[in-house]
């Protein structure tokens, strides 16, 4: 049996074993400045592999760098040896029952870096769509602070956002040398991480005002690729000019989108509007339907397109000026063999070609700016989470309104049980809306929601009503929103989700990188699980460990006395309970599931322990045997 790992992945380490596969003859050994001889790159050995230009130095080249930018990579690396834990008393199921879990929805409490590396392994390439509307650091608002160095007294002084497990906000405000810097550092790693999280058809979605606009794209022109830019999208959030603006009213917002695979990603074609269906009509009766006319010329310059076309009446029309037909001659002859140009009512106008409805794209191409009349508004916003949450929702100074998150939505081809993942959660607005567009399009799209603890204020209306953190209240704001719709709709959808929190590690003693574990570690965790963790508690952190979502069904089940987890209809059976007989072993076996997991330590005597894998041998070889 296997020991599973208990702490994410060390992506620098995952990189560096890619390197020396690919180029075994660059793997080297040095002295590092501990004085140890460890495995290293040879850049020398590398660069004549790849047989490329390679800078170093002080030699000029174009770059985007800032102060800690390589702290910052290496904290995306870098492995944590924490948990998820489930909160049945906060998780609802899909029909809205209280404790229940059987709904495919998460939300996550913690800071969202230790969530996104939590889940990368697991859903690697399995979000179809990513939304975030991260700080947009106008001097005025919280950004996470990634820096543990500092003292818990110390950073409690400076900012009071501080929950029992170190999460932590600082206010970022202009006269802080390190504006950018810090505004920075702390969003480059998340999306470094969130980008492994795309598939191959994925498309990320990340608000932003003009503060940071053009380091956003620079981070993001880097890290999904300059090739995978789509479009800087334009919404407009305000409908009116605000007098006390010392300058110019910023009425928009913007909206970057970046595909993970630009030539595989196609935006979904948007519904044509009854304004522009209006211009189809059919004036001559013609059998192939309703046809508006286009412009028959081109500025093309291209032989053979500088004919005369003769209308019905004998008149004779050149291209104007400047100008060609568009079609070459015998394209020409065959549109007016099959009827396909139009001369106006009275048959002597300019010449124009049919097009009609039946035969184009089923849609339009999406554009990029986003009107408030389409996409909804700041104040539509405010309103709508006011009338969910009442007073409570004014605590949110820019929430973003459901019809836009729906628009962003609708340009996605989404699958049956897609996912849409947004890790700055905040209001919970895009949970909302996948459920609002699920009812309307009868869609099953999933999503996931990530928020940090961040406390409400101690005079504010949320306070009052007992909302102690923003996460209490995204929660409530998407169970008062499933309720709403469903009354509305009488649409039943999953209005569920399973709440978990991030936390440290069900196993005592477990904050050692790979490199500081020992064999005789490995032997004392066997029995080191933390006594105030539940059989629950292993299991997710075993799914995890195993790559298996979050959302996947879970049914419990007793097997001689002892209590067994069957995960994704029997993909995983896992005990935990101590005691474990050979029936039990025997009986998980003869269900040829494909993992099987156990505590170390729960076989009832030596006898179970020598026999286990004999059993599994004969019942079902292919079984996966883990243990934790």
């Amino acid at each position: 049996m296997d020991k599973l790992k208990l702490h994410t992945p060390d992506l620098a380490a995952e990189n560096f074993r890619k390197l020396a596969a690919l180029f075994p003859n660059a793997v080297t050994e040095t002295i590092n400045e501990a004085g140890e001889v460890v495995r290293a790159i040879d850049a020398d050995v590398l660069r004549q592999e790849i047989s490329a230009t390679v800078v170093e130095g002080p030699q000029e080249r174009y770059q985007f760098t800032w102060p800690d930018k390589k702290k910052s990579v290496v904290l995306a690396n870098a492995p944590i040896a924490k948990t998820l834990r489930l909160d049945r008393s906060r998780s609802m199921g899909r029909d809205g029952t209280r404790g229940s879990i059987d709904s495919g929805n998460i939300y996550i409490e913690g800071d969202n870096l230790d969530a996104l590396k939590l889940l990368q392994e697991t859903y690697l390439g399995k979000v179809k769509m990513i939304y975030i509307d991260p700080p947009y650091n106008t001097g005025n608002d919280f950004i996470y602070n990634d820096d543990f160095s500092m003292e818990t007294e110390e950073y409690a002084s400076a900012s009071g956002q501080l929950d029992e497990e170190g999460n932590r906000l600082v206010q970022n405000s202009e006269s802080n040398g390190r504006f950018h810097t810090d505004w920075l550092n702390m969003l480059y790693p998340r999306l470094r991480i969130a980008k492994d999280f795309l598939s191959d058809d994925g498309v990320i979605f990340i608000s932003i005002d003009d503060n940071e606009v053009e380091n956003l794209r620079k981070i993001c022109d880097e890290i999904f690729g300059r090739a995978n830019f789509v479009a800087q999208q334009i919404w407009e959030k305000k409908f009116a000019p605000q007098n006390d603006d010392k300058y110019i009213t910023a009425v928009h917002d913007y909206i970057l989108v970046y595909a993970k695979q630009k030539e595989t990603w196609k935006p979904k074609l948007q519904k044509r509007t009854d304004e522009a269906l209006k211009k189809f009509k059919n004036l001559d009766n013609d059998e192939r339907g309703v046809w508006t006319s286009g412009d028959l010329t081109s500025k093309t310059k291209a032989a053979g397109h500088s004919y005369a076309i003769i209308s019905p009446s004998g008149k004779e029309f050149y291209p104007p000026a400047g100008r060609q037909w568009a079609p070459a001659y015998e394209t020409y002859l065959k549109l007016k063999a099959e009827n396909r140009l139009w001369f106006g009512e009275n048959g002597d106008n300019v010449p124009r070609q049919k097009q009609f409805l039946s035969e184009i794209q089923d849609g339009v191409v999406p554009t990029t700016i986003m009107f408030h009349s389409d996409c909804g508004h700041n104040q539509e916003a405010k309103k709508e989470l006011i009338s969910i949450l009442s007073k409570i929702g004014n605590g949110f100074e820019t929430p973003k309104p459901t019809r836009l998150l729906k628009k962003l939505m609708n340009l996605v081809n989404f699958k049956e049980g897609d996912i849409v993942f947004d890790f700055f959660s905040g209001s919970a607005t895009t949970a909302h809306a996948v459920m609002q567009l699920n009812t309307e399009d009868g869609g099953s799209r999933k999503f996931i929601m990530v928020q940090l603890p961040e406390v409400t204020g101690e005079k504010s209306e949320a306070r009052k009503a007992g909302y102690e953190t923003i996460c209490d209240i995204g929660e409530e704001r998407i169970r008062r929103a499933g309720d709403k719709i469903r009354a509305e709709t009488g649409v039943e959808i999953d209005y569920g989700f399973r709440v978990f929190r991030v936390d440290t590690t069900n196993m005592e003693d477990v904050y050692y990188s790979p490199a500081e574990t020992t064999q005789e570690m490995l032997a004392q965790w066997a029995d080191n699980i933390k006594p105030d963790r539940t059989p629950e508690d292993l299991l997710f952190q075993v799914m995890l460990d195993l790559g298996i979502l979050l959302s996947s069904s879970i049914e419990e089940t007793v097997i001689a006395g002892k209590k067994v987890f069957s995960v994704a209809g029997g993909y995983l059976l896992a005990c935990f309970d101590q005691n474990v007989t050979e029936e039990t072993v025997t009986e998980i076996a003869k269900r040829h599931p494909f993992y099987a997991v156990f505590r170390d330590s729960s076989m009832a005597n030596d006898s179970v322990a020598t026999n286990f894998e004999q059993i599994f041998a004969t019942y079902s070889p292919k079984t996966v045997r883990k243990v934790l």
